[in-house]
């Protein structure tokens, strides 16, 4: 079993605010930390996830300057669950908005799951701004990767898989549940909409843990969380694809002079680990470390002490 090591402690933000990112969205940030801190930037899951007082216990506060943010549509962030306007180059653009909006010249980033992804896509876009990345259960926005949440249901947790299809009409039960539950996502009654976020945030939740958490059900079948998460997630499945497919690999020769740590559960059944191999694989001066005691989540404990390692080993560069 992997070591334990409990995270840093709570802390409260020392600035935060509202970025108007266009005419629609309008971004949650905050500060925590020490302000003359190394700049990290913390992005959230999902897509739609949000941030969390856990969020900001990742990292040394004597050491750190932790910026966090809700992303389009999640979180704190407003209008929440709007679809409009939200796509992986529109965070990319907020990331920037706010690293000139913090005057931080370059910055690190941690990332877990949709959050792996979209450090990956900004530091290609953007390599001159960033440090390092610290990445957790590696998601490359692949069609084998979106069709692993329902192979991965169906071969390890039939039953929440069974319960995500029972929540489909009858006549959507043999086709793709992605197009289904597009569908019940987007129905004009809003109580529609919000089983069928429910249903999808607890199905996601059953599958985040090597053993199911019982803290964690209970927060994903809150109203707003669940809406946003499933409402986001959903339409980035469908409509945010990469050109080509491998994108993001194909583009890793941007950022392979950066540091990195790539964090990965053995038995994740939300990101298969393949990705993360084939992360590294293109990525040869990146370090991955697969913990062979977990799932997906950065709360299993092998995981957890391995993103706390890669971020005080960078306190003491």
């Amino acid at each position: 079993m992997s070591a334990i090591r409990n995270l840093y402690p709570l802390i409260e933000p020392y600035a935060s605010g509202r970025l108007a990112v266009d005419e629609i969205h309008s971004v949650y940030w905050e500060e925590c930390g020490n302000p003359k801190g190394i700049p990290v930037v913390y992005l959230h899951g999902g897509p739609g996830g949000g941030c969390s007082p856990t969020s900001r216990r990742y990292f040394d506060p004597a050491r750190f300057r932790i910026i966090l943010f809700d992303q389009r549509g999640a979180g704190r962030s407003s209008p929440l669950g709007e679809l409009r306007n939200n796509s992986t180059a529109h965070l990319v653009g907020d990331m920037e908005l706010l690293r000139q909006q913090c005057h931080v010249e370059a910055w690190h980033l941690f990332g877990g799951s949709w959050g792996s992804t979209l450090a990956i896509a900004y530091a290609e876009a953007a390599p001159e701004r960033c440090l390092s990345l610290t990445l957790r259960g590696i998601f490359l926005m692949r069609e084998f990767e979106i069709r692993w949440l329902f192979e991965a249901g169906r071969l390890f947790r039939p039953e929440a898989l069974a319960a995500l299809l029972e929540g489909l009409p009858p006549a959507l039960r043999a086709g793709d549940p992605l197009e289904g539950y597009a569908q019940l996502l987007d129905h004009p009654d809003h109580s529609v909409r919000l089983a069928a976020a429910r249903r999808w945030s607890l199905y996601e939740a059953t599958l985040a843990n090597l053993v199911p958490n019982a803290t964690r059900l209970a927060e994903a079948s809150v109203a707003d969380v669940a809406y946003a998460m499933a409402r986001i997630e959903v339409h980035y499945f469908r409509n945010n694809r990469n050109q080509p497919d491998d994108l993001l690999l194909r583009q890793v020769d941007r950022i392979k002079h950066l540091p990195a740590t790539i964090v990965q559960g053995r038995y994740d059944l939300l990101c298969p680990p393949i990705s993360a191999a084939q992360l590294h694989a293109a990525w040869p001066g990146s370090r991955l470390v697969l913990v062979e005691d977990a799932g997906h989540s950065a709360s299993e404990a092998g995981i957890r002490l391995h993103l706390l390692a890669a971020m005080d080993d960078i306190a003491r560069w």
